[in-house]
């Protein structure tokens, strides 16, 4: 393995919305460009290792590779289009040197397509604009380019930033070209151009009186079981060898050892090397005590470089012990301090995330994040790793300045077919958004709504558009700004179906309890006493027992309830769940099961504790 200097070395994040063909793109470069055995096993989504990426459709956590093409070697980082998981893009920008910004030529640009721009801009890093998906059968690439260049100049882009070059792409089929209609059957085109625009890695030139000024800034984590921790970043000056001493400045001192092994990027692997130097991004082992945001330095240049800093939550869970009746039967990780420690493990990965010991109980836990998803994804994690847990809703984090109430306001994007679009209308209106644009598709067929919106009375929006409108809702949300809080107050209540009972489920039961609501569950179901097994059609709780049967006569008997014809439960997902519950409800989450209850399990403490909701 040969070692490149910086000026052949390019470092690249590919950055886009949500869906507009990142990680794709990142493959097909790839194939084109690497020669791996069995890459065709690799399938699709190469970049996209995890479950629940390949499950959700969306990247999760930036990853990275590297390609080569002529006589370079370019560095690329996969960073999710979610605005959820804008910590993850924050961390890789300062990791590059420049962008590649991905848009579809059919949709243009959305939300998180500011969002990822926004960043890219404050930093001062190069862009160069792909505009993608240029095969689809409604792409408008002269609209989207008009819609880019407005975005720019929304943003404050400077000339410089302006003058941006632009390549035409379609990922998914491998081709690139600088003019719409003049595509290659190859995206060699595009690397020209990263090439041409994106500037070689800066390199702080060695001061005279120090043999070796090496400064790494730890931008992410990497767990080996023979190395150890290993920290991630791209070296800003100097140079680092195998076993030389080195240290690491954090934020309470600092951790000093020795590099005993580094690691750079090479194609969708790693390689071992002696030495690295400056410009290139290495994966360092040899410190135990290592953080994100971190300087691996020299003893004698003990110099560190700007800490990294990411926008602060917005939303707040409580992670809690389980305690219903069933806890203990699925998991393999039950205890508070086992949660702890695994928040605790999260938090050295995850900069966006906090986490705080809740202030009445040793057993639970606050814990702050981007939005649903980002703290839903933690959850899912958790569970599937063998965690049982008890969850509460979500809710938005106030902030106070000058004696003025703050809320964080989000930027929401809604496409619906036109027969909603009243539905759209009315329900934004409740909510107190500010609706910022109105604008049909071509053929009239779709209406897009632009709005703003306090994030407090956006939870819950999603799942209520996806029933209201039959599944056929799109909706993107971006974190806007904390402003003065809004006077809207959105009235959430809703009813829920309470079981009164333990045991199993039965048709007989439930077909009286579906005349109420909608179910949450099916006959030969386990339930307890406080268990949400359905919503009410009305606004208040109604306490049922899904546990009762028939009374069996001479006339009547068991086989009768084979007419019963139960309508097929609602499957909630976690997602739903988290939208759903109400203040006095959680959702317990075990490794096989997702349950809805109520936090007083007991209907008569229930009723002592004058819950209004």
């Amino acid at each position: 393995m040969s070692i490149y200097p910086a000026e052949k070395i390019r470092n690249i994040a590919i950055i886009a919305h949500v869906d507009h063909g990142k990680t794709t793109l990142v493959d097909a470069l790839i194939r084109q460009t690497l020669h791996i055995r069995n890459l065709e096993q690799l399938g699709e989504l190469i970049m996209d290792s995890l479950d629940q990426e390949r499950e959700r459709g969306i990247t999760i956590k930036a990853k990275n590779a590297s390609i080569y093409y002529k006589d370079y070697k370019i560095n690329l980082v996969d960073t999710p289009g979610h605005a959820d998981f804008g910590g993850e893009v924050e961390r890789s920008l300062r990791m590059v040197d420049g962008v590649v910004l991905l848009v579809d030529a059919q949709e243009g640009p959305m939300p998180q397509t500011r969002f990822v721009l926004k960043k890219a801009l404050s930093l001062d890093l190069k862009v160069v604009v792909a505009i993608n998906k240029i095969d689809k059968p409604a792409a408008n690439p002269s609209r989207t380019l008009a819609k880019i260049e407005d975005l720019f100049l929304d943003l404050g882009a400077s000339d410089e930033q302006l003058n941006f070059p632009i390549v035409y792409t379609s990922g998914a089929r491998g081709q690139a070209g600088r003019q719409p209609n003049q595509l290659k059957d190859h995206l060699f085109d595009l690397l020209e151009v990263i090439i041409e625009t994106i500037p070689a890695p800066t390199v702080t030139p060695t001061l005279a009186n120090t043999q070796n000024s090496l400064q790494i800034l730890v931008l992410n984590l990497h767990y080996d079981q023979y190395k150890g921790k290993m920290g991630v970043g791209k070296i800003s000056s100097g140079f680092i060898e195998k076993n030389q001493p080195i240290q690491a400045i954090t934020e309470h001192g600092v951790s000093k050892g020795r590099a005993t092994s580094i690691l750079i990027f090479d194609g969708l692997g790693l390689q071992e090397v002696d030495r690295a130097e400056a410009g290139e991004i290495v994966m360092v082992a040899g410190l135990d005590n290592l953080n994100i945001g971190d300087t691996i330095t020299t003893p004698e240049f003990n110099q560190a470089l700007p800490r990294i800093k990411v926008d602060e939550p917005t939303i707040r869970m409580t992670f809690g012990v389980n305690t219903s009746p069933f806890a203990g039967r699925e998991g393999k990780f039950t205890t508070s301090r086992q949660i702890r420690e695994r928040l605790l493990k999260e938090l050295e990965t995850n900069v966006a995330l906090r986490v705080e010991d809740h202030p009445q109980s040793s057993e639970k836990f606050i814990v702050s994040g981007r939005g649903e998803l980002h703290l839903s994804v933690l959850i899912e994690t958790m569970r599937r790793e063998g965690f049982e847990l008890e969850v509460s809703r979500p809710e938005v984090i106030f902030k106070e300045e000058n004696g003025q109430k703050l809320e964080p306001f989000e930027l929401v994007e809604i496409t619906v077919p036109q027969d909603y679009q009243g539905v759209v209308m009315q329900e934004l209106g409740r909510r107190g958004a500010d609706i910022q644009n109105l604008q049909p598709n071509e053929l009239g067929t779709e209406f897009t709504f632009i709005a703003i919106m306090p994030t407090r009375t956006l939870l819950g929006l999603k799942s209520y558009l996806l029933t209201a409108t039959k599944g056929t809702v799109i909706m993107h949300t971006t974190f806007e700004a904390y402003r003065p809080m809004a006077e809207v107050q959105l009235r959430t209540d809703h009813g829920s179906l309470v079981s009164t009972d333990t045991g199993v489920s039965n048709s007989y039961a439930l077909s009286n309890a579906q005349e109420r609501g909608v179910l949450f569950i099916g006959p030969g179901v386990e339930v307890y006493t406080g268990m949400v097994i359905g919503q009410n059609s009305r606004d208040t709780d109604l306490e049922i027992n899904p546990c009762k049967g028939k009374k069996l006569t001479n006339v009547r008997s068991a086989t009768a309830d084979e007419g019963i014809i139960l309508t097929p439960p609602k499957q909630m997902t976690l997602e739903q769940c988290l939208e759903y519950i109400g203040d006095d409800e959680l959702v317990e989450v075990t490794p096989k099961n997702l349950r809805i209850r109520k936090k007083y399990l007991d209907p008569n403490e229930r009723r002592k504790a004058k819950i209004n909701y």
